[in-house]
């Protein structure tokens, strides 16, 4: 029960500290496309980094200390990953997006807007680290736990910039973007 606990109150921490990545919104109330597009590309290449040394890696590590052999656990990663593609691939094929060159894509418009597009897609990778968070308190061992909620709340915080810069980009207020 003390793991279950634990567990949640890291997995809380993890998703606040997308709002902590968001506050230097609150200093910068105008922003210029140059300045956009550096903290865009700032927090797209920590997001990218953070799939393969915060995910990818203890993934594996934590099936080889189950038991599995290494190409097995590699092989487990693999189909992960795959099944992770193709998810989004099926979320391409059958909702509405913007590309920065091709434009609009996917279904009807008529109610949403690019940045709340962007910021759903943001809200629902957020399930599954929740259950990555979760399953990694799930055999008690807090040890094993605690570096997957500091690398998810550590990715968290350019996630939360990311979208506080889009909101602000947009002409929402600082305090709205936060």
């Amino acid at each position: 029960m003390q793991s279950v606990i634990i567990g949640f109150i890291a997995s809380l921490s993890a998703g606040l500290c997308t709002a902590i990545g968001a506050l230097p919104v609150l200093f910068t109330p105008t922003i210029t496309q140059r300045t956009q597009g550096i903290l865009l590309g700032f927090g797209g290449g920590v997001m990218l980094a953070a799939t393969a040394f915060s995910l990818i890696i203890p993934g594996t590590e934590a099936a080889i200390s189950l038991g599995y052999s290494k190409s097995t656990a590699a092989l487990l990663m693999v189909i992960g990953i795959l099944l992770g593609g193709w998810s989004l691939n099926w979320v391409h094929a059958h909702f509405p997006h913007e590309h920065f060159f091709k434009g609009s894509e996917g279904g009807d418009r008529t109610n949403l807007t690019r940045i709340w597009l962007f910021i759903i897609a943001i809200t629902l990778h957020n399930f599954p680290e929740g259950l990555a968070v979760g399953v990694s308190f799930g055999n008690g061992n807090i040890n094993e736990g605690l570096p997957v909620a500091v690398g998810i709340g550590l990715q968290n915080m350019p996630e939360g910039l990311v979208v506080a810069v889009a909101l602000l980009a947009q002409n929402y207020s600082p305090l709205y973007a936060l």
